[in-house]
């Protein structure tokens, strides 16, 4: 197998999209499963020389990486100015899902704190509470078991 892939990589890509058509006429799912393997082994990509666009790249895909997810689609395309395009869209997405957490971290502080509040206003305004001692009913202290 191995043999025959490394055979039809010396003729390059016309020859694995020749292979994929005629295979796509003849039998559909055969074709298919052969689109899935140039697309899961990176055969049809394209180099990239930008670069500060295979650093946004690597980034990401470390980033992809630690949450278990691959990211093969986002490899450069070839084409600098969508290459560009993309990397700044995903730092800018990035920066804005950073002030989006911090925003949501700030937001669950002040209902942390509003409760809490909320809490001690309760507890000053009732002082029949279990720390007064009174709220047993019978008046008397509880007594400690002895041995």
């Amino acid at each position: 197998m191995s043999e025959m892939v490394s055979r039809i990589d010396g003729y390059g890509q016309g020859a694995w999209i020749a292979l994929m058509v005629v295979a796509f006429i003849i039998a559909w799912p055969v074709g298919l499963a052969i689109l899935f393997y140039l697309i899961w082994s990176g055969r049809m990509g394209k180099g990239c020389s930008n670069g500060r666009v295979n650093r946004a790249a690597a980034r990401f895909e470390e980033k992809m990486s630690r949450w278990g997810m691959q990211a093969k689609a986002f490899q450069p395309t070839g084409n600098a100015a969508f290459d560009e395009y993309r990397a700044e869209t995903l730092k800018r997405l990035e920066e804005e899902a950073n002030e989006f957490k911090s925003f949501l971290d700030r937001l669950r502080m002040a209902k942390d704190r509003q409760e809490f509040e909320d809490f001690m206003r309760e507890r000053k305004s009732n002082p029949t509470g279990p720390a007064s001692g009174t709220g047993t009913g019978s008046g008397a202290e509880p007594q400690a078991p002895t041995a």
